[in-house]
């Protein structure tokens, strides 16, 4: 009637089902840990239906099943109670202070450490709870946004799977649709809005912004590469700057040529910061975005942004 087949679990670990079929019954099937187990509920379930044939043949009962033996639950491991969060929170304490970019990441992160997809079981993630996160997301931001976070949290599941030994299904990382990106920006400074933005800066304290807005115009360099720029790499007799690898947001060098404005900026602000190692001593980018932001709201202009001046001096290079 009954019988015992060894199976194994996910982890590779033995397990025993009981199998019992008899005619005018319903079948049976239990998983037990040890085979000792299986037999003891095996032969107490042979003798109740051994018991109730007699009665099934008048009304046809179902049989009283004895319960499974009580048996202690082995203790999970602890990297089968891992969440998500860990991940992430291991990720952001290991991984991204090595990186240009840490800062930025950081926030990421612990932006992700507060959605649901983070409470998860590492083990029990599939590709649905990504794409209700991807979906809810998309209701608050930009496809571009949500593919950079797919993007991070792709390369947190990777590098848990390959470097740190956890066992992360490997299904979640194919299959998932990513949106669409938006358009790139276009955004072009008016020669009304630049007086105006210059008029702006003009009440700024610290006096530093119209210089690194001017810069940003006539070289395209970004606003981390101005704040960080040494005057070791700038070579007026050459008229060039020579950003190195790591200083860049690809990590790559890269010479940048100046032109005549942007040699009479650096010369007009040379006599004053020469002595010190950076171009823009105790500049924080912090401090320019923000003031940028400022002044942008006071000259009125909208929707730009201090990329958007990278943007406008590869334009304007091209233009001549």
């Amino acid at each position: 009637m009954g019988t015992i087949f060894e199976r194994a679990d996910n982890a590779g670990k033995p397990t025993y089902q009981v199998r019992i079929r008899r005619k005018g019954f319903p079948h049976l099937s239990r998983h037990f840990p040890t085979r000792d187990n299986a037999e003891q509920w095996m032969l107490a379930a042979e003798a109740a239906l051994l018991s109730s044939l007699a009665a099934a043949k008048q009304a046809h009962p179902l049989p009283q099943i004895p319960p499974e033996p009580q048996t202690e639950a082995p203790e999970e491991p602890p990297e089968q109670r891992l969440v998500v969060a860990d991940l992430l929170k291991r990720y952001e304490a290991v991984e991204t202070p090595k990186k240009k970019g840490a800062s930025v990441e950081a926030i990421r992160l612990r932006a992700l450490m507060k959605t649901p997809l983070a409470l998860i079981r590492v083990g029990e993630l599939t590709q649905r709870d990504l794409r209700e996160w991807r979906d809810k997301r998309l209701k608050t931001v930009a496809g571009s946004t949500v593919n950079r976070d797919l993007n991070l949290l792709n390369a947190v599941l990777k590098l848990a799977l390959q470097e740190w030994d956890i066992a992360v299904p490997k299904s979640v990382f194919n299959g998932i649709r990513r949106p669409k990106n938006p358009p790139p920006r276009d955004r072009r400074l008016s020669a009304k809005e630049e007086a105006a933005l210059y008029a702006a800066i003009a009440d700024t304290r610290g006096g530093y912004l119209r210089t690194i807005v001017e810069l940003a115009l006539e070289t395209g360099m970004r606003q981390s590469e101005l704040v960080g720029l040494e005057w070791e790499r700038v070579n007026l007799p050459k008229r060039t700057i020579r950003l190195m690898e790591g200083a860049t947001k690809n990590g790559h060098g890269r010479a940048v040529p100046l032109s005549p404005r942007a040699i009479e900026i650096l010369e007009g602000i040379a006599p004053q910061s020469r002595q010190r190692k950076r171009v823009f001593p105790a500049l924080t980018g912090e401090a320019v975005k923000r003031s940028f932001i400022r002044s942008c709201k006071r000259a009125k202009l909208k929707d730009f942004h201090f990329h958007d001046l990278r943007h406008e001096a590869t334009s304007r290079l091209f233009e001549k």
